[in-house]
């Protein structure tokens, strides 16, 4: 897979994909999304942070994904890059089967492609300034594009502490958790997103649709 990375193109072969749960920072804002969650029949997780790892070929760059259904969505992630002990940030989306989710929340983040934006910054250039980085995301309802989440990378547990996780891993990535969804978690099937850095005033931005199959009983 290849990424804008400044003025240049590197490609890495992931070999190991990894999508990280319940990593909000703030105890009772990841009490609050376990509660949102159960709202919806998602168990509780057997402890936090999780890490579950999911194929390898489910990273993706393209425009469109095809989902089973209509019970889907996305969320804004960090993406994290890890080659030769040296790190990588991107943008993701951990696209999400919110039906399945409540059977199994591992078999959730398996069934759907998990698009990303096609630059990364060199983690080391904001890591000194990391917390102050902003989340968003908007899915589309009724044609119109509504927030859906809004922060700063303050809300997630240190992305540097997260990374050690792929320790070993050889070239992996890690989508690092997320912020809450504004009015609640829900299904959509088009999503946008941005990660913006402030203080070096530049910005990631991702945005896809979804192309739903139909389930066949």
């Amino acid at each position: 897979m290849q990424f804008l990375v400044g003025s240049e193109h590197i490609d890495f072969a992931i070999d190991r994909l990894v999508v990280a749960g319940w990593t909000g920072r703030n105890a009772k804002a990841v009490q609050h999304h376990i509660d949102e969650l159960a709202a919806l029949g998602v168990a509780p997780p057997s402890t936090t942070p999780l890490f579950y790892q999911v194929s390898n070929t489910l990273l993706t760059q393209d425009a469109a994904i095809q989902v089973l259904g209509s019970a889907t969505s996305g969320e804004a992630e960090p993406l994290l890059i890890a080659q030769d002990g040296k790190l990588w940030l991107g943008l993701a989306s951990d696209h999400t089967d919110r039906d399945l989710e409540a059977t199994s929340v591992a078999a959730s983040k398996q069934a759907c492609s998990k698009a990303c934006a096609s630059t990364l910054w060199d983690f080391d250039s904001v890591l000194d300034h990391i917390d102050q980085l902003k989340l968003r995301s908007w899915i589309q309802e009724g044609g119109d594009w509504t927030l859906y989440q809004n922060g700063s990378l303050d809300q997630i547990m240190p992305l540097e502490a997260l990374s050690r996780h792929l320790d070993g891993m050889g070239v992996a990535a890690m989508l690092c958790g997320t912020l809450p969804a504004i009015g609640g978690v829900r299904a959509a099937n088009d999503f946008r997103a941005e990660l913006s850095d402030p203080v070096l005033e530049r910005t990631l931005t991702l945005q896809y649709q979804t192309n739903p199959l139909q389930i066949v009983a």
